[in-house]
This record gives structure tokens, sequence and C-alpha cells, in this order.
């Protein structure tokens, strides 16, 4: 039972890495002027907190679903 809400977490976890590794990277201005930036990782991120929430309500549903049937 524990090991789908662990699947399901996963994504949140790879979008806290993100944010992490983003915090780590830092940004910099070149000399000449442009700015060196991981900013993808940003939205990645977002995407899988967005992703394993979703997951997690879709799979708490089905188990109060579930529970309420038997």
């Amino acid at each position: 039972m524990k090991n789908k809400y662990l699947l399901a977490s996963t994504p949140i976890l790879l979008g806290v890495i993100c944010l992490v590794i983003k915090g780590m990277i830092g940004s910099s201005v070149e000399p000449d002027g442009t700015l060196q930036e991981a900013f993808f990782l940003i939205p990645l991120a977002y995407l899988f907190v967005f992703i394993g929430m979703i997951l997690i309500m879709s799979v708490a549903i089905l188990s109060f679903y579930k529970k309420r049937v038997n």
C-alpha cells in the first residue's frame, strides 16, 4: 500500500531536486554581458511537482473509493 504512495511522490522529489540543483548552479554574467543560468530547471521542477500532486491525489481517491466499495 505504501509503495503506491512512494511511487506517486517520486515526481515531487524530482522537482525538489531540480530546484536544489538550480540553487547550487546559480547564475553569472559573462564578460560580454550574457547571462549564464540553468533556467530550464525551474519550469521542469514545477512540472514534476504538479504531476506528483495529481498522482498522489488520484491514488488517494482511488484508495478511498476501493475501501468504500468493499
